[in-house]
C-alpha cells in the first residue's frame, strides 16, 4: 500500500508492507490519498488502530471520501494489513463499546438481518475471533 499526504496521489508518500500504528512515524501529518497494490488493508481514524475502521481493497483512493462514507471522520491515522487466518469465520457482536453488553455470536453464516436474530437496536463493538 502507498499512502500520500495530499489528495490525488500528491505530496509526501510512504510505501507500507506491514502495520503502521501512527502515520506520524513516517513524518506524515495526514493521509490524503491511497493506492492499494494488494490487500485488503484496514485503515483507522485514530492512532494505535483505534476509532472508525475502513476496509481498503486493491485499488486507488484519490481522496478521503473515496474510502469512507463517514460523516464523522475525515482522517486516517493508522493502518494494518487484514490477516486472513482461517477459512472458518467467527465474530462476536456487542451492544456497547469495549466489548460489553449483550453479545451475539456469528459462526460461518451470512446474517442479512440482525433484527431476525433478536439483536435489533445497535452494535457498538465487534471482535473477530477467526476468519476475515
Amino acid at each position: 500500500i502507498t499512502i500520500y499526504e495530499l489528495e490525488n496521489f500528491q505530496g509526501k508518500k510512504c510505501e507500507l508492507t506491514e502495520e503502521l500504528p501512527s502515520i506520524t512515524e513516517k513524518e506524515l501529518e495526514k493521509v490524503g490519498s491511497i493506492q492499494v497494490e494488494s490487500g485488503p488493508w484496514l485503515g483507522f481514524e485514530r492512532q494505535a488502530f483505534a476509532g472508525e475502521q475502513f476496509v481498503l481493497e486493491k485499488g486507488d483512493y484519490p481522496r478521503w471520501d473515496s474510502w469512507s462514507n463517514s460523516h464523522n471522520s475525515d482522517s486516517l491515522m493508522s493502518l494494518r494489513p487484514l490477516q486472513i487466518d482461517s477459512p472458518d469465520h467467527k465474530i462476536h457482536l456487542f451492544e456497547n463499546v469495549g466489548y460489553t453488553g449483550r453479545k451475539m455470536e456469528i459462526v460461518d453464516d451470512d446474517v442479512p438481518s440482525l433484527w431476525a436474530h433478536g439483536f435489533q437496536d445497535r452494535v457498538a463493538s465487534v471482535r473477530a475471533l477467526n476468519g476475515t
